[in-house]
């Protein structure tokens, strides 16, 4: 079996979107679905409904893709016992992380642990903070830089690096929304607001509302708190965003951040992995730098 079409096939299961998996793994519509084909026939079972609104897994595909977890899995194992004698770890370890933790808090980790395993290749891939946990337990990625979550598995073993704060950031520049939120007392329940499409800065915002008594007003859902920014910057809306986010994106100078009336509570950031992959040498490694 391919290692490289389990890897795919297990990027389907968890995007459920042809388009975005062919992005993700960097091959095309047409051919994704010709290596879907060639599996179910060597499986011998149907493993994925489509039709043309939406895709899901039949029982042949949810069983399949336990057997390819397990077997990448294996397949990692296998190729770190191969070189048990090196004094040095070799071989490559994939990260997953936000734009902005690959700024603010990846290039410590990595100085430190190139330190003590510098054969070690380093294969980041960047996307949305709330994907995080998603990509370590479809095993697409080793370890994950991710918020710790309200419904955390015990599937997964969380390393904390520390708190990130939360803020109400609204547009500085001139705009209707800026015009709202200079007056007094702002009228909260008016403003726009850009939210998370989900995870768990959208649960932030969302018991924000519910503690604010207010029926929000939803200007737009994005993915990723990167994207949130710049809206809020053009002068879309309001949000709540992670204050390195906002540090750390080239629009901060058109961003103001507003006293909340009501406490928001920070992201406990930590690095993420498979509980039963603990033990992989390369895991351990970076985690003991942690």
């Amino acid at each position: 079996m391919d290692i490289r079409v389990l890897k795919v096939y297990l990027d389907l299961c968890d995007t459920l979107h042809f388009g975005r998996t062919a992005a993700n793994t960097h091959i095309s519509p047409s051919a994704l679905s010709r290596m879907l084909q060639r599996l179910e026939q060597d499986v011998g079972s149907k493993l994925l409904e489509r039709d043309n609104r939406s895709v899901k897994l039949t029982h042949a595909g949810k069983a399949f893709r336990r057997f390819a977890e397990e077997t990448l899995g294996q397949w990692q194992t296998l190729k770190r016992e191969l070189d048990t004698e090196q004094h040095l770890l070799r071989g490559t370890l994939q990260l997953y992380c936000s734009v902005t933790a690959a700024y603010s808090h990846l290039p410590a980790l990595l100085d430190r642990f190139r330190r003590v395993q510098p054969l070690v290749d380093i294969s980041l891939t960047t996307g949305d903070a709330a994907d995080a946990m998603k990509k370590v337990q479809s095993q697409q990625t080793d370890i994950a830089i991710a918020a710790l979550q309200d419904d955390f598995t015990d599937k997964l073993h969380f390393a904390p690096i520390g708190k990130v704060a939360l803020s109400v950031i609204a547009p500085a520049v001139h705009s209707q929304v800026h015009s709202l939120i200079n007056q007094t007392p702002i009228p909260w329940d008016k403003l726009p607001y850009i939210v998370p499409d989900h995870g768990p800065g959208r649960l932030r915002m969302e018991r924000w509302f519910k503690a604010m008594n207010i029926h929000a007003n939803i200007y737009a859902q994005v993915r990723g708190h990167e994207a949130i920014v710049p809206m809020v910057a053009l002068g879309c809306g309001v949000s709540i965003t992670p204050n390195v986010v906002v540090n750390n994106s080239p629009m901060m100078d058109r961003i103001q951040v507003l006293q909340s009336p009501q406490p928001i509570l920070p992201f406990e950031l930590g690095c993420c992995c498979l509980q039963k992959r603990l033990q992989d040498p390369l895991i351990n490694a970076f985690l003991a730098v942690i």
